[in-house]
């Protein structure tokens, strides 16, 4: 059995690198049963990792992207229908955003947004026009004049919306992308993993999950989480002791 992780709010907080303790805790555990999978493009999940974690499977992108051993294996990018009409709601909004190559990005956003923090911390990147980008595999809504009618406007288009409530973010993907699916291209079964996570877009991925972990609280995650860690409570030392106590329960092979 496999453990899959998403990264921010799950295992990494406030756009730091993952701790110590957590870095010491997943090397104790097989690499091959170790998968990263976050809404960050490939891009700005390296920074975050240990560099020895670089050539584990990741999946970037919200299930956009699979890089492994330090490769690019897989990109879904949006059609050139979908963008067009996807950039067409974003100028009558008048929304900014942060969209995503396969490597480089997009940004028209306020320069002091939280969000800047993130973005291609480890300087791999270019920032170019969105007419640079040679495809497109992620587009994420930061401002906009009208948040409730913007996400009824692209639930309405054949591509996955996630929305980030809190941060009042709008999270774009080609239709069909999730981490489940990214997944699944991986050959990971049903029941054959055990996922951490904390915002909607893990919902894929606990659905799926032999057994599932929710990091603090989200009500649309809920549901499909066996477990809850509340992590302002316990902070990390609880999600290092969770890991270890399911390996321990002869769920996951350790070395």
């Amino acid at each position: 059995m496999k453990f899959v992780f998403d990264l921010d709010g799950t295992i990494c907080f406030k756009g730091k690198p993952l701790s110590n303790g957590i870095v010491q805790c997943l090397k104790d555990l097989n690499k091959e049963d170790v998968m990263f999978a976050s809404a960050r493009p490939i891009r700005d999940m390296l920074p975050v990792l240990p560099k020895d974690f670089h050539s584990y499977t990741l999946i970037g992108g919200n299930g956009s992207l699979i890089y492994k051993n330090g490769k690019l294996l897989y990109a879904r990018t949006f059609t050139k229908d979908q963008l067009q009409t996807v950039l067409q709601l974003i100028e009558e909004q008048e929304a900014t955003f942060l969209i995503d190559g396969d490597w480089n990005y997009a940004y028209t956003g306020p320069i002091d947004h939280p969000i800047v923090n993130n973005i291609d911390q480890g300087k791999l990147a270019q920032q170019v026009s969105v007419e640079q980008l040679s495809s497109v595999v992620k587009v994420l809504i930061v401002t906009m004049n009208d948040y409730v009618t913007f996400v009824d406007q692209l639930q309405q288009l054949d591509i996955t919306v996630h929305e980030h409530c809190n941060e009042r973010l709008i999270d774009l993907s080609p239709n069909h992308i999730h981490k489940w699916n990214a997944l699944q291209t991986l050959g990971i079964t049903e029941n054959s993993y055990i996922a951490f996570g904390n915002d909607a877009n893990d919902i894929s991925m606990f659905q799926y999950a032999a057994y599932a972990v929710m990091i603090d609280y989200h009500d649309r995650l809920a549901p499909f989480a066996d477990e809850q860690i509340a992590y302002q409570t316990n902070g990390e030392q609880a999600i290092v002791d969770k890991i270890r106590a399911l390996a321990q329960t002869g769920m996951l092979k350790t070395n």
